[in-house]
């Protein structure tokens, strides 16, 4: 499921022009495991031509990446993948995904930096590749949504056992999402504008 790009890039595009009306930039994580679609996502929803750092997985990840499930990955961000969103008139939204391999995440630390807030994208072919990922956010204190991925061939679980698998607490959205669909991404970075905004309003006796 990942989003591929051409080799060669083209010049700037003027529809890459950052629209005269913005007035508010924020910066928002797309975080996740291995292989849960996070370039797809990026690349899906980008209204700019993203940047994606992906590499050919060589016989020197073997013993050393996790692909259980994900076997047909040809692929892999070593790096971060980079696009832009206008929500709004205002608001443009500066999306990061993160490298899914575990070797990688050191370099999230500085991704992270400035970030308001995050998508944690997950599998639930292969959830447990999502826990280490909410317990490093949740020790930085990044706000964060859950956003499950709809692969065709995912099995589905009521909202409740996921939570409970995830040890999530009723205030943390979680959402579905199809990575490939523009429409269905968009609505997944809704909800967390909404939830940053509902955390920046409440009182300390509501949290």
């Amino acid at each position: 499921m990942d989003y591929r790009t051409s080799d060669t890039l083209p010049g700037p595009r003027s529809e890459d022009a950052l629209p005269a009306t913005a007035t508010s930039a924020v910066k928002v994580v797309i975080v996740g495991g291995f292989g849960v679609g996070k370039t797809t996502l990026v690349g899906s929803v980008s209204e700019i031509r993203p940047l994606t750092t992906e590499e050919t997985m060589t016989q020197a990840g073997v013993g050393v990446d996790d692909i259980a499930g994900v076997e047909r990955k040809t692929e892999t961000t070593v790096a971060m993948d980079f696009g832009r969103i206008s929500i709004n008139e205002q608001l443009v939204l500066y999306l990061f995904g993160t490298p899914g391999q575990e070797r990688f995440w050191f370099l999230w630390n500085g991704l992270f930096e400035g970030a308001l807030g995050a998508l944690v994208l997950i599998d639930t072919r292969r959830l447990e590749v999502s826990f280490d990922v909410v317990g490093r956010l949740e020790e930085r204190g990044v706000p964060f949504v859950v956003v499950v991925n709809d692969f065709p061939e995912s099995p589905r679980y009521p909202v409740s056992e996921l939570r409970a698998a995830m040890d999530l607490p009723d205030s943390v959205p979680m959402v579905a999402c199809d990575a490939r669909d523009r429409g269905s991404c968009r609505d997944a970075l809704l909800t967390l504008m909404r939830y940053l905004h509902t955390l920046a309003t409440a009182t300390p006796e509501s949290l």
